[in-house]
């Protein structure tokens, strides 16, 4: 089973494979797998992030 993807994880991940890639321990087979992972991270990241910050102005805007 697997875990679901959350903020922290996803972020956790893409650094790893950055560190990776700076480190040039991704081999060229598996470069394009971790590029097409790392995009994945990132667009789920701001998605994340885009919709915290339109519950977040709810919230603000929401009249006490």
């Amino acid at each position: 089973m697997e875990t679901p993807l959350t903020y922290e994880s996803a972020y956790a991940e893409l650094q790893e494979i950055v560190t990776a890639l700076e480190n040039e321990t991704i081999s060229v087979d598996e470069l394009a797998l971790k590029v097409k992972r790392a995009t994945q991270l990132v667009a789920f990241c701001q998605e994340k992030l885009k919709s915290t910050e339109t519950e977040l102005d709810k919230i603000i805007k929401t009249p006490e």
